[in-house]
Formats: C-alpha cells, sequence, structure tokens
C-alpha cells in the first residue's frame, strides 16, 4: 500500500509540474507598457479593459513599467475626479500589446492643441559598446522642432506625433527643443544622463501657445551589447537555470520517483 501511495504521489508531482510549466509559459505572454500624461493641468485615471489601472495621474509625468496580457486592450482616460470611471471618457483608444513587446502609450496635444491618445512601440534592442540610445519624440502642441544636443542640431524638422532614435556615445548631454529652424531653446536645455546600453524616451508635450512646454523621460536599461557578469552559481559560459530549467528538474525527479515506484511494485519472480 506504501508503495502504491508513493507511485500515487510520483504521479501527482509529475502532473503538477506539467500543469505549473504551462502556467509559467501562459504568464509569459505579457506585454511592457509605459503611460506618459502630456496634457497639461488635468490630473486623470487611466482604466484598461474597464479597471483602473493608474489613479490621480499627474501631468508631465511617465509610470511604468507595467505588465499586460498581449492582445488587444481598450485603454480609457477619465477626469481623477470621475467616481469609478463613470461618465464619458475624456480620450479612449484601442492598444496592441504584442508578446514580449514594449510600448508607450502617450496622451497629449495634436500639433492643433487637441487631446490624443497615441501608441508607440518603443525600440529598446541591442545598443553598441559605449553606446546610448535616444528616442526624441514630439508630443506637443507645437509646429516642427528641431533637437539641440551641444547647442548644434542632430534632429531637424520633427513633426507632432513623429519620432527619432539617435545612438550616441555615453554621457551627460545637454539637450534642448527648438524651432525648426533655429537654435533659440523653447525647451530646455536640460542634461540628459545617458548610461551605457540604455534607451532614453524624451517626450516633448505641453502647448507652446500656452507656455507651458516641458520634457517628460523615462530610461529604460538591458540593451548592453555584451553581458558584464555571469549569474551567480553558474559556471562561465553556462546558462543560468531560469524558470522553466527548475521546472524541469522538478519533473524528472517526479518522473523518476514514478518509474522507480512501480518498478518496486512489480511482482518477485518465483524461483
Amino acid at each position: 500500500m506504501r508503495r502504491l501511495a508513493r507511485a500515487a504521489g510520483g504521479a501527482l508531482i509529475a502532473s503538477a509540474i506539467v500543469l505549473g510549466t504551462a502556467g509559467v509559459a501562459s504568464a509569459q505572454e505579457t506585454g511592457t507598457v509605459y503611460v506618459v500624461h502630456g496634457i497639461p493641468d488635468t490630473p486623470v485615471d487611466v482604466y484598461v479593459d474597464g479597471q483602473r489601472a493608474l489613479d490621480d495621474f499627474a501631468p508631465g509625468t511617465a509610470q511604468g513599467p507595467l505588465d499586460l496580457p498581449s492582445g488587444s486592450h481598450q485603454v480609457a482616460v477619465f477626469p481623477a475626479t470621475a467616481p469609478d470611471g463613470s461618465g464619458q471618457p475624456l480620450l479612449s483608444a484601442q492598444a496592441d500589446v504584442p508578446a514580449g513587446g514594449n510600448v508607450t502609450l502617450a496622451a497629449h496635444l495634436t500639433e492643433q492643441g487637441q487631446p490624443a491618445l497615441t501608441p508607440l512601440v518603443n525600440e529598446v534592442g541591442a545598443v553598441p559598446a559605449g553606446q546610448a540610445r535616444v528616442v526624441v519624440r514630439h508630443l506637443a502642441a507645437a509646429p516642427a522642432v528641431d533637437v539641440l544636443a551641444g547647442g548644434q542640431p542632430v534632429v531637424e524638422g520633427l513633426t507632432n506625433p513623429d519620432q527619432r532614435a539617435l545612438e550616441v556615445p555615453a554621457g551627460t548631454i545637454s539637450a534642448a527643443v527648438a524651432a525648426a529652424g533655429s537654435t533659440d531653446p523653447v525647451i530646455g536645455p536640460a542634461d540628459l544622463d545617458l548610461r551605457e546600453g540604455t534607451t532614453t524616451f524624451v517626450h516633448a508635450i505641453g502647448s507652446l501657445e500656452q507656455r507651458n512646454l516641458q520634457l517628460v523621460t523615462f530610461t529604460v536599461s538591458g540593451g548592453d551589447s555584451a553581458p558584464h557578469g555571469v549569474p551567480a552559481g553558474a559556471p562561465s559560459g553556462a546558462p543560468a537555470a531560469g524558470p522553466f530549467g527548475v521546472w524541469a528538474a522538478v519533473a524528472a525527479l517526479g518522473v523518476a520517483l514514478v518509474v522507480a515506484s512501480l518498478a518496486r511494485l512489480r511482482p518477485a519472480r518465483r524461483r
């Protein structure tokens, strides 16, 4: 009876591991989302698929990273004073989140000053050694602009809601935004600390007419072109045991227990 119980226990462990592994695979089908609030003077609540994701979200700030299941999501932005997202949203949009992808959802003003909700794909791939990536986005109620670094234009004629990516030497740069064809800043200059292997997203928001233009930035790491070390416990050149490796090892133990228990249950040969 003990042998039978041991065999059944091993089978349950093996089954549980299979189910657990499937759960891990399912849980990894997510995407990363950042949210930028570029509408001046309007605190908001952000709802995703009818559930509040951000409460009292302040203008001129960014939130994230948030993990969302991959697929299409209904996003609605309500005034922060609206109870439980009732009434008519200020903005709404359908946002697609790819599995393993990285996106920004920006609430901002169009060039004409109308509120808009724009999904933007974040470029966060590998960056060459010694470099950093800067992604500049025009999300302000303003005509075309030039982006200046050290007083010199590095991006010219950028229009709302376009973006431009640059790879530059890691370090601190002085960035500013000026009207296209000019070097007279309308935003900045502001110092940006660009660490090696990172991607910094710089959003120009606000309204030129209302004189409330500003920059909102966030940085994503992990774009190093080569690893700087090895996970503890793993020899150099050996892969670290991730979640699937751990589940596989425990699953093998469960199967071995089943086999051993069944072998003990075989009737002994008569001599």
